[in-house]
C-alpha cells in the first residue's frame, strides 16, 4: 500500500528523504494492521499512548531551547564559545519556526520522530478501526479494514 499517505504539502515530509518517510509510513501501516486484529480496549489504550507522543515541532523546540539555556548558563563561567552555541541554537529554532524545517528537524526526523499530522493520521486510522467513523467496512478481514482506515483518515 503506497498511496495512502498524501501529505505532499507538509514541509517536513518534503525535505525528508524518501527512505526516512517510507520507514515512518511503514511503521504506521504495521501498527494499524496489528491494531485491526485487536479489540476496542487495546485500540483505546494505544490511542492514549499516541496522545502523549511528542511530535517533531515539540522535540525541536525543547531541544533548541535546552541547548540555548545550557549555552547561556555555561557561558557565564565558561566564556564566549558557550554563548555562541546559544545563538546558533536560537537561530536554528528561528529557522525552523519560519520555514517549518531545518537541520535540527532533519536530525530528529532521522531518529523517527513524526510530525503532528503523521501522528494524527495514525490516530484517525485507529479511531476508524475502533468504529468511531461509519465509512469503514466491518467485513473483508483485518488488512482490508486497515487499508480502508488509512484512506479514510486522509479524507
Amino acid at each position: 500500500m503506497e498511496s495512502w499517505n498524501r501529505m505532499s504539502t507538509d514541509a517536513v515530509r518534503t525535505h525528508t528523504t524518501d527512505g526516512v518517510n517510507r520507514r515512518i509510513d511503514e511503521r504506521v501501516e504495521e501498527c494499524v494492521r496489528h491494531m485491526a486484529e485487536q479489540d476496542r480496549a487495546a485500540i483505546t489504550q494505544y490511542l492514549d499512548k499516541l496522545e502523549r507522543e511528542w511530535d517533531l515541532n515539540r522535540m525541536v523546540s525543547v531541544t533548541a531551547s535546552a541547548v540555548t539555556v545550557l549555552g547561556l548558563v555555561l557561558g557565564v563561567k565558561g566564556g564566549r564559545g558557550w554563548r555562541v552555541m546559544s545563538g546558533v541554537a536560537a537561530g536554528l529554532l528561528l529557522q525552523h519556526g519560519l520555514l517549518g524545517f531545518g537541520p535540527v528537524a532533519e536530525l530528529v526526523r532521522v531518529l523517527g520522530v513524526r510530525t503532528r499530522r503523521e501522528i494524527d493520521l495514525e490516530k484517525f486510522a485507529l479511531k476508524a478501526l475502533r468504529g468511531d467513523f461509519e465509512r469503514i467496512p466491518h467485513d473483508g478481514g483485518p488488512l482490508a479494514r486497515a487499508n480502508a482506515a488509512l484512506v479514510a483518515a486522509q479524507s
